[in-house]
């Protein structure tokens, strides 16, 4: 039979804490609130992060369901002077997959007396499936509906459902140029027909945006043909390089934005937030961790004859060393471990757990109308549980080296005289 090291031995006894007297009793509860104290640090980082990585893939991806991993557009608001050429040479990049002619504009949409400022983007149904997520499934029949010369509009369901609009119902686009006539400049209306709506899931979309065929835009705006093309990467992570390449290859005084420059303030600010939290966070398993000193510290005192005793039997200062190092180590070790598996549980479940206390609570913890998305979403990473784990276990074991180095200098026979 496998025998361990007296150190480990007496060292896990030690973490144990005997209860024979009222004084060990009480060392055992401090040792038991320094574990839990980690534990609880441990799963709120691992919560908080992957709660915060969930928030940050969903809003990306309901995000990138609406918009376009590049865009490629003349500047001035002009019409490309080659579509079919930008076309053809966007999709020439072995990483783009889908490409779509496109015209994004300002305007207001009106109807009776209620106006809302919108995005107008023009788009050619047919080959905007290649490009979003929009006109895929049954939001492909909606995107259909859409053909040259009807005027039709497909509204986000929150900017139709404020306006009060519904399919086949007849609203007022004002364009913000206007038409130069003897009276002055007066502002271009156009009746649009409300042909459909979609949801993508991300409220500054469903709130702001209005889709038309794009030659209807084109007539609308004035422009000779579509001001952009839009593109669909392989994988979304190179878009900063292929927007690179296409700068270089493609022919024409062209601006191309990716993805994540045209949010480049929001993923930023939430990368900021997250180190943030992750530092505040941490603090919290540090003084966790660092109330292993007064644990150990206390177990000093109260071992000190236990110390002197096997000093006499022949223990080097460095056992002594060892065995109230693993002591704490212990603590820190079963600590962390119930906090990685508390956070997990949490993080893999939170998708239930929300929901359970918003009904208990009778409160919505993310309102629609407020924040973009509406439900608690979870990403569990490796590459932030590992370092929280490691960070956790590193400071209950640099806890344990002053307070252990205490005890191998316990000298035998001072521990011994009032024994």
């Amino acid at each position: 039979m496998l025998k361990l090291p007296y150190e480990l031995r007496i060292g896990w006894r030690y973490t144990r804490a005997g209860r024979s007297t009222r004084r060990n009793g009480f060392i055992s509860f401090i040792s038991g609130v320094s574990m839990l104290g980690i534990a609880l640090g441990v799963a709120a980082l691992i919560i908080v992060l992957s709660v915060m990585n969930g928030f940050q893939k969903e809003v990306r991806d309901r995000m990138l369901g609406v918009v376009s991993h590049i865009e490629v557009y003349a500047g001035g608001a002009q019409a490309l002077p080659d579509i079919e050429l930008a076309l053809s040479q966007a999709r020439s990049h072995p990483e783009v997959i889908g490409a779509s002619p496109f015209i994004a504009a300002q305007a207001l949409l009106a109807r009776g007396e209620d106006m809302k400022g919108v995005m107008v983007r023009g788009i050619d149904p047919a080959r905007e499936h290649e490009v979003t997520d929009l006109a895929k499934g049954a939001q492909a029949a909606v995107m259909s509906q859409l053909v040259p010369g009807g005027f039709g509009v497909v509204l986000g369901s929150e900017l139709a459902r404020s306006l009060g609009l519904r399919q086949g119902d007849r609203v007022t686009l004002v364009a913000p140029s206007g038409q130069i006539t003897p009276g002055g400049v007066l502002p271009r209306l156009k009746q649009m027909t409300v042909v459909g709506t979609f949801d993508s899931g991300h409220f500054e979309y469903d709130s702001a945006l209005a889709m038309v065929h794009v030659e209807d835009a084109a007539k609308i705006f004035r422009l000779e043909g579509p001001s952009g093309v839009r593109l669909k990467l392989r994988d979304l992570h190179l878009a900063r390089k292929v927007a690179d390449d296409l700068s270089r290859t493609m022919s024409g005084d062209l601006f191309i934005r990716d993805w994540t420059r045209q949010n480049r303030t929001w993923f930023a600010a939430v990368q900021v937030e997250k180190r943030m939290m992750f530092i505040i966070l941490t603090l919290i398993v540090a003084v966790a961790a660092f109330n292993l000193v007064s644990t150990l510290v206390m177990t000093v005192t109260d071992k000190r004859a236990d110390i002197a005793i096997l000093r006499t039997l022949g223990a080097s200062p460095g056992s002594i060393m060892g065995i109230f190092v693993v002591q704490g180590a212990m603590v820190g070790v079963i600590g962390t471990l119930a906090g990685l598996l508390l956070g997990l549980g949490v993080a893999f479940n939170i998708d239930v757990i929300v929901p359970a206390l918003e009904q208990a609570l009778g409160a919505s913890f993310l309102p629609k109308d407020i924040y973009l998305i509406s439900r608690m979403p979870s990403d569990p990473q490796q590459a932030d549980i590992v370092p929280v784990t490691v960070i956790a276990l590193l400071l209950a074991f640099v806890a344990t080296l002053y307070p252990s180095w205490r005890a191998s200098r316990v000298n035998p026979a001072e521990a011994l005289r009032y024994e």
